[in-house]
């Protein structure tokens, strides 16, 4: 079960899905408060089949530990795969972790033994004082005086260039090579310590080494595990459909599948499955932290050997790419083709459910406004705050699906203050100068020079208006439509030909033209805030005593650029909000001084 976040909240197998799933939503009083907690957030799920109840148990258990659903009980152990980090860094620090993040650090694991990792880490800050601080040395940060750990002898002072880092990079490697089962210096070196301790007659040091080699072998151990035992696998299978490909994968770790991912890709092309294949595993496989012994395929990607070749060059060792043709392996293989085959399915039935309302919202459209055709709709759709960085959007939907790559933006150049009618004619001014311009080139199919069927604009007469004016203008000959609003920011109605015409919520028309206009305004509003979010940040204003944020913004709220406040004399600047006598003395000294 997921939220309407897309995030697991609950894990459950079931003999019969539909009977399963049917009892959360039935009228039995009965149910206790946390299915009825659950139940309230449930928005869509997902699910995996499997050859049997066993395979279901296992498939149950792994995913809970990993995903930790709010409403699985989960039990707490300290067996969560743990790995050992190495930044990323100058200075590299060592560090135990449980997630994986693409941040470029080299991450060695999963160990089963957690104490092992907090031994061996332990030890390598023995073998060598690395830093354990969160100075940013690539941004040269340092401290006037290093701290405890310097004066303890636990590091050399890299944060007062006390530090050789040649030296430091010399044992980062050492530990590496270590981890990567490349090297036996570092316990070598353990034993020699040991019996050195032992010698002396110290003991306790002797145990704590003997501890340490232990810790280390347990590691080393696990890493020989996974080369040889083959526990450690990927499952790709594919599914092909008229419109679509879902490229399924499953990952198995220590013998358990741990988790699923898929891909969903749109068969425009017809590409051989060979192709796909080599295209998806070379994507897939090309940002992965991991790259596990054993892949196991059902089609044979057309170049397999150079991908063999940059699979065993990324992973350091030899990977296996083959298809089973017998066995267990065989079987989750044909698992994966399974559920890749089911998901495919379900995603070509949304589709097609989607495309016949959409076509449904479209005719009727068509039908309201007296259409013959409408292939192509433009939105339009101005944002500001006060009149302050005026924005306007263009959004495009070709028959009723987005087309992102056909969106435009516009910062207002002409229009001070907020004055939508003035800013709409500006953005449709340019909008169609460029387009006539790339139609006398021949470009009509994508761009500004392919012309809409229809124009939408958010809102009612007044902005349609303006639109009619503009396309006199041009002398273009285009179909303009305005989206009413009622009191509570709702679509209430259609504005055509200066007629008003009611449309019902429960309509297709409804649903598409709510999702043209929503999604011009968030295209807007969000070029709108990086605006904003851009002056914000370097503004001549940081540089005065006593302007803070807030008084920022309400000093570009009332005069709307840098050179009003500039001219403003004290009486104007002490109108704005936050802004008293002294602060408007500050600013107006700032710059009556700077000149």
């Amino acid at each position: 079960m997921k939220n309407a976040d897309d995030k697991i909240i609950y894990v459950g197998k079931a003999i019969n899905l539909k009977k399963r799933v049917r009892q959360y939503f039935d009228n039995n009083k009965n149910k206790g408060a946390k299915v009825l907690a659950m139940v309230s957030h449930i928005d869509h799920f997902e699910y995996i089949i499997v050859e049997n109840e066993v395979e279901a148990l296992v498939l149950e258990s792994n995913l809970i530990k990993k995903n930790r659903p709010k409403y699985n009980i989960v039990l707490r152990d300290d067996k969560q795969y743990p790995y050992i980090k190495i930044t990323n860094e100058k200075y590299p620090r060592i560090q135990k972790v449980r997630q994986i993040y693409n941040d470029k650090a080299d991450y060695y694991g999963p160990y089963p033994d957690a104490y092992a990792v907090n031994d061996a880490i332990d030890l390598f800050h023995l073998y060598y004082p690395f830093r354990t601080c969160n100075l940013d040395f690539d941004k040269g940060q340092t401290l006037d005086r290093p701290c405890l750990n310097y004066f303890i002898k636990k590091c050399k002072g890299p944060c007062i260039y006390n530090e050789d880092e040649s030296r430091y990079m010399e044992h980062i490697e050492d530990i590496k090579e270590f981890l990567e089962n490349k090297s036996e210096k570092i316990p070598n070196w353990v034993l020699e310590k040991m019996n050195e301790e032992s010698s002396k007659l110290n003991f306790e040091m002797a145990t704590k080494y003997r501890d340490y080699y232990r810790a280390l072998s347990t590691i080393s151990e696990r890493q020989k595990i996974t080369e040889t035992a083959g526990e450690d696998m990927d499952i790709v299978a594919m599914s092909k459909g008229i419109t679509a490909i879902v490229m399924q994968v499953f990952l198995m770790r220590q013998g358990k599948i741990v988790e699923r991912e898929h891909f969903i890709i749109k068969n425009d092309y017809s590409e051989s499955n060979e192709e796909i294949m080599s295209s998806f595993i070379k994507q897939f496989y090309l940002d992965i932290m991991y790259v596990p012994k054993e892949i196991l395929i059902e089609i044979e990607p057309d170049d397999l050997k150079t991908i063999n070749e940059f699979l065993n060059q990324k992973r350091g060792s030899k990977v296996l790419i083959h298809e089973p043709k017998l066995g267990r392996k065989k079987d989750l293989l044909n698992m994966a083709l399974t559920n890749a085959n089911d998901m495919r399915i379900k995603y070509e039935k949304q589709v097609e459910k989607k495309d016949r309302k959409k076509s449904a919202g479209i005719n009727q459209l068509k039908e309201i406004l007296n259409m013959s055709e409408i292939k192509r709709i433009e939105c339009y759709d101005i944002s500001n705050t006060s009149g302050v960085q005026s924005v306007g959007s263009m959004v495009v939907f070709e028959d009723g699906h987005s087309n992102p790559k056909e969106y435009r933006k516009f910062k207002i150049k002409t229009i001070e203050g907020p004055n939508d009618y003035g800013s709409l004619k500006e953005v449709l001014t340019r909008r169609f100068k460029n387009g006539i311009k790339e139609m006398q080139k021949g470009n009509t199919t994508t761009g500004f020079g392919y012309m809409p069927d229809l124009i939408l604009m958010d809102g009612g007469k007044g902005q349609v208006t303006s639109a009619l004016e503009i396309l006199d203008e041009f002398k273009l000959d285009i179909e303009i439509a305005g989206l009413v609003k009622d009191d509570k920011h709702t679509t209430r109605a259609i504005i055509y030909q200066g007629e008003e015409i009611s449309i019902n919520r429960r309509d297709p028309v409804y649903k598409l033209i709510y999702e043209i206009q929503e999604e011009a305004h968030r295209f807007a509003i969000n070029y709108h805030r990086k605006l904003m979010q851009n002056t914000m940040k370097s503004s001549e204003l940081d540089n005065i005593k006593g302007v803070g944020e807030k008084t920022r913004i309400n000093l570009y709220k009332h005069f709307k650029s840098i050179s009003n406040i500039k001219k403003a004399s004290v009486e104007e600047l002490m109108q704005v909000p936050l802004v008293g006598k002294s602060q408007a003395l500050e600013i107006y000294k700032y710059f009556r001084l700077k000149g």
